[in-house]
């Protein structure tokens, strides 16, 4: 799995993937907060999230809404934040959860425990042990013993049986699993694999309730590389897909501002020719996909 998973880095990066253009960078921001909120049970769309990253209020659970703030917060703080450090870990938390729970950035002084109908699914060490237990586990990141995509992905799991916070555990988790890929793989800025998460949401729980159960991470080490590999493959066809003229606008279209210029459509399609840019353009203007102000250089678009 290691080995498919580094083919397909190596892919990508020939590709230039790992340096994506602004508009992607911001569609992924989307994608990874909404998948990753989601899972914990937050209602709003992409659409609304959208909304909130421009500025534009939206109508929601005020609960919702705030979570959605603070990891636009996060998120655009992501090269910030440093990986290994645990001071970092908790600033990162306290910006997460900020106004959601009584002591955001601090580690619980409570015992929890996962419940599910009358049967306590996860017992979590007491909290005298937590600090102990979380400095143990940032000492271990720093050691060279291991690969950085084990290390990410035993740090999530061990960050999870720890449960070092009232709330926000599974976003914690999540986040810092994408900070200790990128530090060693830029292109995990721009792959948000918490969407394969949210879909096999069923497996995730089952991988870490089997590896409480055999007492390792193993299992959860398997399904996280399994995510991986997949986030990738998807991420590696769709970049080796030919697209005629009609795909490229397509796709741009889905993924762009309300207003453009032809420099933000090469940012997307960066082997494309000012003049095929042109022409793409003007097709799409044919097409009524959007409307245009401007002349030369100084031409914007605005889609319909």
């Amino acid at each position: 799995m290691i080995t498919s998973i580094s083919e397909k880095i190596g892919g990508l990066n020939a590709l230039l993937l790992d340096n994506p253009s602004p508009i992607l960078r911001k569609q992924n921001k989307i994608k990874t907060i909404h998948n990753s909120l989601k899972i914990e049970g937050n209602t709003l769309s992409e659409i609304q999230i959208t909304a909130l990253i421009d500025n534009t209020p939206v109508l929601g659970p005020e609960k919702d809404i705030l979570e959605v703030l603070n990891a636009i917060k996060v998120y655009n703080a992501l090269d910030d934040y440093q990986a290994y450090n645990e001071s970092s870990f908790l600033k990162a938390h306290k910006t997460l959860m900020q106004g959601l729970v009584e002591m955001p950035g601090k580690y619980r002084t409570k015992g929890v425990g996962i419940i599910k109908g009358d049967v306590v699914k996860h017992l979590a060490p007491p909290p005298e042990n937590v600090p102990f237990l979380m400095q143990a586990l940032f000492m271990y990141l720093k050691s060279d013993d291991e690969l950085p995509l084990i290390k990410s992905c035993i740090f999530h799991y061990e960050m999870e049986f720890i449960h070092p916070f009232l709330d926000g555990n599974g976003r914690m988790g999540r986040l810092w699993q994408t900070l200790i890929l990128k530090k060693q793989y830029p292109i995990f800025t721009s792959l948000p694999f918490e969407t394969l998460i949210s879909e096999t949401q069923t497996e995730y729980y089952q991988a870490l309730a089997a590896s409480d159960k055999a007492g390792k991470s193993t299992p959860f080490i398997a399904y996280m590389l399994e995510v991986i590999n997949a986030s990738l493959a998807e991420k590696l066809t769709r970049a080796n897909r030919t697209m005629n003229q009609e795909d490229r606008l397509q796709y741009f279209v889905a993924q762009s501002p309300n207003e453009f210029s032809r420099k933000d459509y090469m940012k997307v399609f960066k082997d494309l020719s000012t003049a095929s840019a042109s022409r793409d353009l003007k097709k799409g203007l044919a097409l009524n996909l959007f409307t245009k102000k401007g002349d030369k250089r100084l031409t914007n678009y605005h889609l319909r």
